[in-house]
């Protein structure tokens, strides 16, 4: 019998009201805190307790910031999170090297059961990873669904909703997000 944590890791339909994701998700926040609050001279790139959680080379994350675990965080060479940045990482989320996401960008790794009851009662979810590959630049306010890969060098416009797969070096917009004619 697989646990919630086993569930979740799988992709699997898991409930999000467990014990054990609770206390995950209450160091998570800790960690969070500790980052928001610091003084900038005092937290440097990331705090020291986010940065126990979080997989990172030589990345900035400005605040705030928030995550919901940490764990599934997997920060590339160079990457640079502006605040206000998201992640609810309910998945694996990989961000390649030389990424920049914009201010408000949101990465969002669950589904909600569309049951009423499944989703509120049980707190039924399943969570997708989402990958960004290198030299990604995402812009603000944009939002990237879960399961989405944004290929190598591609570009998210500012306040774009992304719900499907980017081609590398492709430029997309809009809500939802669609790729557009490059000029110049």
């Amino acid at each position: 019998m697989k646990t919630e944590r086993q569930k979740m890791e799988a992709g699997d339909w898991y409930t999000c009201l467990d014990d054990e994701l609770e206390a995950l998700r209450v160091v998570a926040r800790s960690a969070v805190h500790q980052h928001n609050t610091l003084p900038p001279d005092e937290r440097g790139p990331i705090g020291p307790k986010l940065a126990a959680l979080i997989t990172a080379r030589n990345a900035i994350i400005e605040a705030p910031f928030h995550c919901a675990y940490g764990i599934n965080i997997h920060l590339g060479d160079q990457v640079f999170l502006n605040a206000g940045c998201t992640i609810l990482d309910t998945a694996k989320v990989t961000i390649g090297d030389q990424c920049q996401l914009g201010p408000n960008v949101q990465i969002y790794c669950a589904e909600h059961h569309q049951d009423p009851v499944k989703r509120n009662v049980e707190g039924l979810e399943v969570a997708h990873p989402v990958t960004l590959g290198n030299r990604v630049w995402i812009g603000g306010g944009a939002i990237i669904l879960a399961g989405v890969t944004i290929g190598d060098g591609a570009v998210v416009g500012a306040g774009s909703v992304v719900t499907r797969n980017v081609a590398p070096g492709a430029v997309v917009v809009g809500n939802p997000a669609r790729v557009i004619e490059r000029k110049g």
